[in-house]
């Protein structure tokens, strides 16, 4: 028997999914398969996607070829019509077990070879499937699914579904076991995690949630948050940033830009001063707060006076980490109808964002020599501190454990010790 092969595109909540087909897969004896998980935040990400899809035939061309995620969901005759594909699964039929059962080598030939079903109908998450996956450090637990947003560059909802919430007693109960098995830090993954707890009973908000695994969870030494939406930050969570030293103090907020009239055409819930006044706010509560954050270069109508905007806000925001996405149409969403930018502007304005973000990290860095920080070690020469920063060790460390060391200096983005 040979064991599927899976490869994973995008993000943590696509990858914590494709740790659960594993399981999946392996429970119902399927063999000789190849499992791809796609991605469809950009256009860029079907190409990449359907090049590996390509590859991955050539490698292995008597195996089933099955393409499931996001664009698969968005657009299954896309991977329906590519002769290497055998089978199209949308984002709750591969969480299925039923649909992992029906390729078992016994009902191969039974197999519906697209199986993409209305993905706004769900109403439940399939977060009960594995207590959480990660390095032997750290483990991350999807608390939510789904967005019901609908920004106008952002295809996502769609390939999604409508927000879903974990329970809060299921959360607890997995990052028990997960601290039980030794993990020292957990992370709260989700597509739109600050909307957690909106469709559960007392509609409870993910500061609730936060402070309750801390208080439930008393051995569990690091918390973590993924992605947020700063604009719907509830008073908990503001809370427990300020009390709470287990919720680590780093942040990755969803901005996408910096001048309010692209945030309105992007159909965003924030304006640029309330994102300066959160993380003014948060780092108030919690001087070592750092912050990563999303920005889009090049959204259809972007002058130069509003991209301008955008790149002061990662002074103004005082931001570590930035992700650049140069914007990249997507067929289906209403910024692809939007007047276009130029794509040599959309790559020079993205290449300036990067180098302000490169300025940024040097002087986090810089300013980190000499301090004394908790870094949990990923592997025996390199750890991350508590804001995520990468620290280098010239000797073994125990590995998966925190171990407490001086920061001697800095070499490219990474910290040393």
């Amino acid at each position: 028997m040979t064991a599927p092969i899976f490869s994973n595109h995008g993000c943590r909540l696509n990858a914590y999914e494709t740790e659960a087909m594993k399981e999946l897969a392996a429970s119902a004896g399927v063999d000789n398969a190849i499992v791809v998980n796609t991605c469809a935040v950009t256009a860029e990400a079907v190409r990449k996607a359907r090049q590996d899809i390509r590859k991955l035939r050539r490698d292995h061309p008597d195996a089933k070829l099955i393409v499931t995620g996001c664009a698969a969901q968005t657009e299954p005759a896309t991977f329906a019509q590519m002769a290497e594909v055998d089978v199209v699964l949308g984002n709750t039929e591969k969480m299925n077990p039923a649909t992992w059962a029906g390729m078992a080598p016994d009902l191969i030939g039974q197999t519906e070879p697209v199986q993409v079903d209305d993905i706004m109908s769900v109403t439940e998450t399939a977060g009960h499937l594995i207590d959480g996956f990660g390095t032997r450090s750290r483990a991350y637990v999807q608390v939510q699914n789904g967005c019901d947003h609908r920004c106008t560059f952002c295809i996502i909802p769609y390939g999604r579904g409508n927000s879903r919430s974990v329970p809060a007693g299921v959360v607890v109960d997995q990052i028990k076991r997960l601290v039980d098995k030794g993990y020292n830090e957990v992370v709260l993954t989700g597509v739109d995690l600050t909307s957690w707890g909106a469709d559960l009973p007392a509609t409870p908000k993910l500061g609730d949630l936060v402070m309750r695994i801390l208080k439930l969870v008393p051995d569990l030494p690091r918390l973590r948050i993924s992605s947020i939406d700063s604009i719907e930050v509830d008073d908990n969570l503001m809370q427990a940033i300020a009390t709470e030293p287990r919720l680590m103090p780093h942040l990755h907020l969803s901005l996408q830009h910096g001048d309010d009239m692209i945030l309105k055409r992007m159909k965003r819930r924030h304006l640029r001063d309330d994102a300066i006044n959160f993380c003014h706010e948060a780092r108030k509560l919690r001087p070592d707060m750092t912050f990563g954050a999303d920005i889009i270069a090049g959204f259809p109508t972007e002058t130069d006076a509003m991209f301008a905007n955008s790149l002061a806000l990662v002074q103004d925001c005082d931001l570590t980490w930035l992700h650049v996405f140069p914007y990249s149409a997507r067929q289906g969403t209403p910024a692809a109808r939007m007047p276009a930018v130029n794509g040599k502007t959309i790559k020079a304005r993205a290449a300036q964002l990067r180098a302000a973000g490169d300025a940024q990290v040097a002087a986090h860095l810089h300013a980190q020599q000499g301090k004394t920080h908790h870094i949990l070690m990923e592997n025996p020469r390199m750890g991350r501190t508590e804001q995520f920063t990468e620290v280098q060790f010239d000797s073994d460390q125990p590995e998966s454990q925190i171990v407490q060391a001086k920061i001697t200096g800095f070499e490219g983005q990474q910290l040393t010790a």
